[in-house]
């Protein structure tokens, strides 16, 4: 196999001055062929500056560069373009071209690009609209190799601005990115969504509801936010006003969302268009809805009142205040009672959105890297409470059986040291005390914490209480599982749902037992009231959920490693049978 053709970087300051200088180096210090290459190939550029510590960037794509650069900088005079940046503030470009890009190679590297910087922690916005991605091509697939390389001579000019790779793909932003190239099916429900909104705003129809469904790891949220931010692209773009929300019912996904929002220059233009269910309901009224609202994560809204909501149902309050209503919902993580969904309310809300052709689902497991086998066992351990032959390592999949908490441990923050597994943490149920009054008069330790036997380790969030001020605004923008400190902790299904992990070590708590060849969840043996009380339904009758709700959790708790999944069960019997499962 031939010897990989490297791509050619250039950066200079980014002025008129910087230009001439940039040309001239080019006739005197390279040869011809990097000469046609940067001046008559298409290249990609990368105008960037600083905000204060932050940077603000634009990228492109061009068949003439010198050409293409001139027009920004004449366009530096007018103050609501970016171009009025460049002669404010410390800007610099970068220029980069290979023998092998065409339109197509350079408009992929651009969205790659510009899914990679808004991902940059140190990135504060990111000015261009939206990108292009392209579908087949040739040299589509030199591409993957041309960016790493690329990259790789990025990071030797500016690496806080080019951080690892690694470090992009496992931050939180970068996988709920609205950026991401969609698959074929999540494309097409998209360009559905959209059309159906643009139609309901012409017509003057109102409380329309698009519903749909996916369990965890099928892409829901990158639909979400990609639907999301291509509506009010395509808005601006014809200059039409849209009052849009995008709301979620987790806190960590608030702040991965909002800010995704502030990068993409959404909140500078249209203030806050992110915030939790309670706060949209409190602040919009029925008689004067919002053009569209869409809900992540919608099995968490509240379908009973409490202190903060005084309703009995957030998603009707939702399609009350709005036009349109965009659902993304998976029934199998409701985790409390006040968010348990009578089945005849639910199918309500599903046989709304069927009657208008606006239900879908999505079916395709993204998130596990893993063979058929290995996600059915998963699904048969936590769907159907079977426990069968753990599948052999096949497609680079990992699954574990540990005998201590120890071992598991130990095991896991060994994935960590490596750097393109750091993203590895403890998570379990939710069946030891954790900020319960009650217990806080026996509590001895200086945390709340998981403890087994002599092993003991803090819950989520304990060890904030350590920091300095500085140390906790430094983290403040990470979710739990990209905080540093977090190797020392274990996360609940209360910091970890809808996130990532590269391998997830779950303790299975007392709570999950193993009779009679069946798993059995039970809820006595849980810590968290919300999970175990009781529950009023429709028709005045008082019922318990938190066998259902425990195996919710569990499948929660199952699904979030991309590359393997570790388990240590507190329960003899269900330990016992995991590592015979697991040929021990």
């Amino acid at each position: 196999m031939g010897k990989k053709i490297e791509p050619i970087v250039h950066k200079f300051d980014d002025n008129v001055e910087g230009l001439k200088k940039f040309q001239q180096e080019l006739r005197e210090n390279t040869t011809e062929k990097e000469q046609d290459i940067m001046l008559q190939f298409p290249t990609v550029y990368i105008h960037n500056w600083k905000d204060t510590d932050d940077y603000e960037v634009y990228i492109g794509e061009s068949n003439n560069v010198i050409q293409r650069t001139k027009q920004h900088y004449d366009n530096c005079g007018d103050g609501d373009k970016w171009q009025s940046q460049l002669n404010k503030h410390n800007a610099s470009l970068y220029v980069i071209g290979h023998e092998h890009f065409n339109k197509s190679l350079t408009l992929d590297i651009e969205n790659r690009l510009m899914l990679y910087l808004m991902s940059v922690d140190r990135v504060r916005k990111i000015h261009n609209m939206r990108g292009n991605p392209q579908n087949k091509y040739y040299p589509a697939s030199e591409l993957d190799d041309i960016f790493r390389m690329m990259w790789g001579r990025l990071r030797k000019y500016d690496r806080e601005l080019f951080p690892k790779e690694s470090a992009i793909k496992d931050s939180a932003v970068f996988k709920a990115s609205p950026l991401h190239k969609l698959t074929t099916d999540q494309e097409a429900i998209k360009d559905i969504i959209i059309e159906r909104v643009m139609d309901v705003l012409e017509s003057g129809e109102n409380h329309q509801i698009i519903f749909i469904e996916g369990e965890a790891g099928t892409g829901k949220t990158v639909l979400n936010s990609s639907t999301f931010y291509e509506l009010y692209s395509r808005a601006e773009e014809v200059r039409q006003n849209i009052s849009g929300y995008l709301m979620v019912n987790h806190d960590e996904q608030i702040t991965v969302y909002s800010q995704i929002a502030q990068k993409l220059g959404l909140t500078d233009k249209y203030g806050e268009v992110v915030c939790k269910p309670t706060s949209f309901i409190n602040k919009h009224k029925p008689e004067n809805p919002v053009d569209v609202a869409f809900i992540d994560e919608a099995h968490l809204l509240l379908t009973q009142g409490k202190q903060s909501y005084q309703g009995e149902n957030q998603l009707q309050d939702i399609i009350d205040r709005a036009r349109v209503t965009v659902v993304m919902f998976d029934e199998n993580q409701i985790l409390t009672t006040e968010q348990y969904w009578e089945a005849q309310v639910l199918d309500k809300f599903r046989k709304q959105a069927k009657q208008t052709d606006n239900y879908f689902q999505l079916k395709n497991q993204l998130r596990i890297q893993a063979s058929k086998e290995i996600v059915d066992w998963i699904d048969r351990f936590t769907n159907e409470k079977e426990l069968s032959t753990i599948p052999t390592n096949k497609g680079g999949y990992e699954i574990r059986i540990f005998d201590t908490p120890e071992e598991l441990e130990n095991a896991l923050k060994k994935k960590a040291e490596d750097e393109n597994h750091k993203l590895s943490r403890l998570i379990a149920t939710y069946d030891w005390d954790y900020n319960n009054k009650k217990a806080m008069a026996k509590r001895v330790r200086k945390y709340w914490e998981v403890i087994i036997g002599k092993w003991h380790k803090p819950w989520n969030r304990e060890l904030e209480q350590e920091m300095s001020a500085k140390e906790k605004r430094n983290i403040k923008s990470l979710s739990w599982a990209e905080q540093p400190q977090t190797i020392d902790e274990v996360g609940s299904t209360f910091t970890i749902q809808g996130f990532d992990l590269n391998y997830a070590g779950v303790i299975l708590g007392p709570s999950v037992k193993y009779k009679d060849g069946k798993i059995v969840f039970d809820p006595s043996e849980k810590n968290y009231k919300k999970m175990i009380q009781n529950r009023t339904l429709a028709d005045g009758t008082k019922k318990k959920f938190g066998a259902e709700l425990t195996q919710h959790e569990v499948r929660i708790l199952m699904t979030r490693g991309v590359e393997g999944l570790y388990i240590y069960a507190c329960d003899d019997e269900l330990r016992k049978a995991l590592l015979k499962a697991g040929g021990k």
